[in-house]
């Protein structure tokens, strides 16, 4: 094996792809980096990437937003040309967004061999359009990385042969462990200790006006006992807008650097979310968090870690939260090989190749 071409869509990605990237260096092999452009990032400037210590990406699809079929098929046609003249021997794909799935379509049909870092996880709610692209992707693949020992269990269970399947850790934790003490030294906004930090995208929070203003009056009364700050997604300030919901005790803010974002999260009483991989940093930081789902994708966060899951329970959110500032909140173990070698071990898969 001599090329490897990485595809990333999101700003997530390129936290996962970064520590992948950094371990293969030693190895010598040819890396190809390709961003679809499916999420545009104003924070993913030069500093991002000097941070994260890779290169702009080598091919950027500029693909942009669209209906999910629209954005996959896109990304799936400017692709392919890529993917052809490149020729690369393996094609890495992060997570379970829509360039994920479109990424290992293409390869698929070219005969090139995938490899899905992040495999196995699984929600059991295809309700989500990303367990879908989880789904597909590990059919799919031909490496399987999978980060704790219930993705092994999902893809046997599904059939998947055992000796596709190799458990290396979570490549997320390996930045973060990598950037945190940066993290906290950007992060130079001065709240009480007893800070709440939110995020919240998912359609089935935000796009429903009674739900999304019970949340946000939940938030409200949590505001009375700790500072919260909600860097919030334009998704969500568009709805927050056009329902007319009014968040006066609130530090609303723009969306945060990864590294501010990290530096605030490792020092939050509290971070209450609907992203997925929040539960895991989180996890690691041992900071308690309230996942705002019914289910979650990462159950090791919720067996191990330090994570709730509370649904759309908003009494039991506030319950939650009270129940942490009394100092009874989760306290949770690091699942094994979340140790910042994750990468690493990849890399010595792909090596032996």
């Amino acid at each position: 094996m001599k090329h490897i071409l990485h595809v990333v869509g999101a700003r997530p990605n390129f936290v996962k792809a970064a520590a992948v990237v950094r371990a293969i260096r030693p190895h010598g092999l040819r890396q190809t980096l390709v961003h679809t452009g499916q999420h545009y990032d104003r924070n993913m400037s030069d500093v991002f990437f000097t941070q994260l210590e890779i290169p702009q990406p080598d091919v950027n699809l500029d693909v942009g937003s669209g209906s999910h079929a629209a954005q996959t098929a896109e990304i799936m046609r400017r692709f392919e040309p890529v993917v052809l003249e490149r020729k690369p021997d393996i094609v890495l794909v992060y997570g379970d967004v829509n360039s994920t799935v479109a990424a290992a379509l293409v390869c698929a049909k070219l005969l090139i061999p995938v490899a899905h870092v992040e495999a196995g996880l699984r929600s059991f709610d295809r309700t989500m359009p990303e367990e879908i692209n989880r789904i597909v992707t590990d059919r799919l693949s031909d490496l399987l990385f999978t980060p704790s020992e219930d993705g092994d269990a999902n893809l046997l269970g599904e059939g998947v042969p055992q000796e596709k399947i190799h458990r290396v850790g979570n490549v997320m934790i390996d930045s973060l462990i990598r950037l945190l003490p940066a993290a906290r030294e950007l992060s130079t906004t001065v709240f009480p200790k007893r800070l709440a930090l939110v995020t919240l995208h998912r359609p089935s929070n935000v796009d429903d006006p009674a739900n999304l203003r019970k949340i946000l009056d939940s938030l409200g009364k949590a505001s009375e006992e700790l500072e919260v700050v909600f860097p919030v997604h334009p998704r969500t300030r568009e709805r927050i807008a056009e329902f007319g919901i009014r968040v006066p005790r609130l530090h609303l803010r723009d969306p945060m650097s990864y590294l501010e974002f990290l530096g605030l999260q490792s020092r939050a009483a509290v971070v209450i979310t609907d992203s997925g991989g929040i539960q895991e940093e989180t996890t690691y930081l041992g900071v308690p968090c309230l996942t705002l789902r019914a289910n979650t994708e990462r159950p090791v966060t919720v067996t191990v870690g330090t994570n709730t899951l509370v649904g759309d329970h908003h009494d039991k959110l506030v319950g939650e939260i009270e129940s942490i500032l009394a100092g009874r909140g989760k306290k949770g173990t690091i699942p094994p090989l979340w140790d910042g070698h994750a990468g690493e071990r990849i890399a010595d898969v792909l090596n032996a190749l």
